[in-house]
């Protein structure tokens, strides 16, 4: 095979995350900490104190324990049996990276498991309060009432993790207004006025993209999504606090924060809540986020709580045009490189020498020569052939496949750059596809498209727009088992709530959420099939009171697998002037043969 021409990889690794045989030495420890403790059953949750999609390695203990590394997942440990519950994504994951013959994977729809079924009577249940939250440790509580005693505890497997990791710390970045569009002064400002609509004395904040968003701050905490993580504390009148790690606390950071917010180290968190409990002052909490250890601590100490969702999420969802001129940047930026790639693509993949690691690694190069791209916004889903048809496919070493020509190839990426954060999905051509494949292609881009020119008024939730891009799908017996949409934050998290486009979206959209637009169709042991856009809500022009989406996504979409027949005028309308903005403004960007390939993928059809 060629050697690759492109660098290694830097934002993403291929090797196995995972041993299998170390779950036997892990699990054998684990229980007799357990023993020791007088606990029959511990719960492992993949989550961290912060509850982000990605945690430091020196949080990982579901990993650690049964080697399972996906972005959700929870285990049940028994004395004598263990139990790793995943989705449908992790169905083919799971079991390759643990033990099974001493773990065994259930696929779940929800973490919220039937505990009856696996735990034996009278046993005693432990958890880690810093890793659950109170509607976690409510709903399992309810269902072992009567039947096992639940317990916090200590964790555990930090009692057995002893080469443990450190905590990261990273430099910590202050976004400046031409990036944030809003000083962190008048975002706490705006903050404490909707804390005292809520009757709320203080709020306390666990979720980093919160907290990064309110402070203007970024950092490099966890892989793939520029967060600092700490707690926040802030109150109705006067300044907040930051807890942060002190080897994170620079002079600039100090500087830029004189004034408006104060920083202390994280361990003075604990004192901090106590004395809100003990002036009894009404304290915001988030039940969906916040760790179940704070909310006992406050309300042990005599604090009211007020259990809502965290007052920082809409507003960060709604951005500001500073957000959305970064953002615009940021696709262009990536318009650049999506035409390098797709046009060396091309030329490559009819010769069958591509792999899935190769082409993630050419597509990161052609991003890593803008200098402000700092990361992938999270591992690049390469899914040649049948291993397109697994929604979330990481593809590794052990798994690494040759594309062969004729297979649709599917590639899923997105990259943080200093200005904004992408997420593009595009089905390849490779040399030929068949009338089946053609045929649920353009079904795929014809909901796409739907959901791209939909008009409809303000009050309306993702939920209610769901069905335009599944519609073509359903008229011909299929359907796909993922969200159309989901909130992408403006140089933070690529999956941001509240809002986005599925059945559980119930918020009404509102202008300036940034949201995917992706339909997809999958045929198991043979293709994958999926397009994607990001899209932002805006005023209709011209229709008061109505709200429409303005794409913001500028890579070809490839005609060559569109059935013709099937795209109505307006569709065909739709794409050709999608391919006419990118000629406009990546065409300039770009010169020579890639300039010729991009002029060619932008044809009128």
């Amino acid at each position: 095979m060629t050697p690759s021409p492109f660098p290694p990889a830097q934002f993403q690794s291929f090797e196995e995350k995972s041993d299998p045989t170390n779950v036997a030495p892990r699990l054998a420890a684990l229980r007799k900490a357990m023993k020791a403790a007088g606990v029959d059953y511990f719960l492992v949750p993949r989550a961290d104190a912060h509850r982000g999609e990605s945690v430091p390695v020196s949080e990982a203990r579901l990993a650690y324990v049964t080697g399972f590394t996906g972005s959700a997942g929870l285990a049940l440990i028994g004395l004598k049996d263990a139990h790793l519950f995943v989705d449908s994504r992790y169905t083919l994951q799971a079991p390759a990276q643990t033990d099974t013959a001493l773990v065994e994977v259930h696929e779940v729809t929800s973490l919220s498991i039937d505990a009856r079924r696996y735990v034996k009577k009278d046993a005693v249940v432990a958890y880690d309060p810093w890793l659950h939250t109170p509607g976690e440790v409510r709903d399992l509580a309810e269902k072992l009432k009567g039947y096992a005693k639940l317990i916090s505890h200590d964790n555990l497997i930090d009692s057995i993790w002893h080469d443990r990791p450190a905590p990261p710390v990273s430099a910590i970045e202050i976004l400046g207004h031409n990036r944030a569009g809003k000083t962190a002064a008048d975002k706490i400002a705006d903050l404490q006025a909707t804390l005292a609509d809520d009757g709320a004395d203080a709020a306390v904040f666990t979720l980093p993209e919160s907290i990064c968003w309110l402070f203007n701050i970024r950092g490099r905490d966890v892989p793939n999504t520029p967060f600092v993580l700490g707690f926040a504390m802030v109150p109705k009148k006067g300044e907040p606090t930051l807890f942060l790690d002190p080897a994170k606390v620079t002079p600039e950071l100090t500087r830029a924060l004189d004034g408006i917010a104060s920083i202390e180290a994280t361990k003075k968190l604990t004192k901090t809540l106590e004395k809100l409990g003990k002036s009894e002052k009404a304290v915001l909490v988030d039940p969906a986020s916040a760790p179940t250890a704070i909310v006992d601590l406050l309300g042990n100490s005599g604090a009211k709580l007020i259990e809502k969702r965290d007052p920082v999420l809409l507003p960060k969802s709604r951005k500001n045009e500073a957000e959305l001129a970064g953002m615009r940047e940021a696709h262009r930026l990536d318009g650049v490189a999506l035409a390098k790639f797709l046009h060396w693509f091309d030329g490559e993949a009819p010769k069958g020498e591509l792999t899935e690691i190769g082409i993630v690694t050419a597509l990161e190069a052609f991003r890593r020569e803008d200098e402000s791209c700092v990361d992938a916004s999270f591992d690049t889903i390469s899914g040649a052939g049948p291993n397109g048809a697994i929604v979330h496919y990481r593809v590794s070493t052990k798994t690494d496949r040759r594309l062969n020509p004729g297979e649709l190839m599917l590639v899923d990426s997105g990259a943080q750059y200093l200005s904004g954060t992408t997420d593009i999905t595009r089905t390849l051509w490779t040399g030929k596809a068949s009338a089946e494949q053609k045929d649920r292609y353009t079904r795929v881009l014809k909901g796409m498209i739907a959901i791209s020119m939909a008009r409809f008024p303000r009050g309306t939730s993702g939920a209610q727009i769901d069905v335009l891009a599944r519609q073509f799908l359903w008229a011909d017996g299929v359907t796909y088992n993922h969200g159309t949409g989901h909130g992408v934050g403006a140089y933070l998290g690529v999956h941001e709530g509240p809002i986005g486009i599925s059945s559980r979206y119930s918020l009404p959209l509102e202008a300036g959420n940034v949201i995917s637009n992706e339909p997809g169709y999958y045929k198991a042991g043979e293709y994958g099939i999926r397009i994607e856009n990001l899209v932002v809500v805006r005023d209709a022009e011209g229709f008061p009171g109505y709200l429409e989406f303005e794409t913001l996504t500028l890579a070809p979409i490839d005609t060559r697998l569109i059935e013709m027949t099937l795209l109505s005028d307006a569709e065909r309308a739709w794409l050709n002037a999608f391919h006419k903005r990118i000629w406009d403004e990546i065409g300039p960007r770009v010169s020579g043969e890639v300039k010729d390939w991009l002029h060619r993928a932008t044809a009128v059809i």
